[in-house]
């Protein structure tokens, strides 16, 4: 948990931030021009916006979103672009499922690879796919699949019912 101290501005009405304390390391204060910089670490990225007075805390290679399907059709809940350079992807995702009708739920753990060529993506092998779900939404799906140079996190929903979709996937990649 991050703590601020509080150090007096001479110079407007305002306080400044003296220190940051993150869960490790002891107190950071700032440089000589008042800046305390956050570095990104292991899968870290971290991104300031000038004037906003906030920074984003990002973990690399982690997608997530949200879908919504109305009967039995699919929706692609996320999809990351394999970029140009060929190589290789080991992929997971979890998703959620929820119908609010019966109610009911589910939840898929799905894991698969991926290579790409640079220019077009090919799937490794038949997604594993771990499936938890009650017995009104049985005929729900997810899965990961390719088209194009992306790789697809797709849901189809079942007839008659809206479903609310959550996925996270995760991948490493060598090339």
């Amino acid at each position: 948990m991050s703590q601020g101290g509080i150090l007096q501005d001479k110079t407007t009405a305002l306080a400044d931030i003296e220190t940051l304390t993150a869960d490790s390391g002891g107190a950071v204060g700032p440089n000589g021009v008042g800046n305390v910089d956050f570095v990104g670490g292991t899968n870290l990225t971290t991104v300031g916006v000038p004037g906003s007075n906030s920074i984003t805390i990002n973990q690399d290679n982690v997608e997530v979103g949200t879908a919504q399907t109305i009967g039995a059709v699919t929706a692609d809940i996320i999809t990351v672009a394999c970029g140009a350079t060929p190589g290789s992807y080991q992929v997971q995702s979890q998703v959620s499922a929820f119908e609010s009708s019966t109610p009911a739920g589910g939840g898929f753990r799905l894991v698969n690879g991926v290579r790409t060529t640079g220019a077009a993506s090919i799937l490794t092998g038949t997604t594993d796919n771990t499936i938890n779900r009650e017995v009104a939404i049985a005929a729900s799906n997810a899965d990961i699949v390719v088209s194009g140079n992306n790789i697809i996190v797709r849901v189809t929903g079942v007839i008659g019912l809206t479903m609310q979709w959550t996925a996270k996937l995760q991948y490493v990649f060598a090339s």
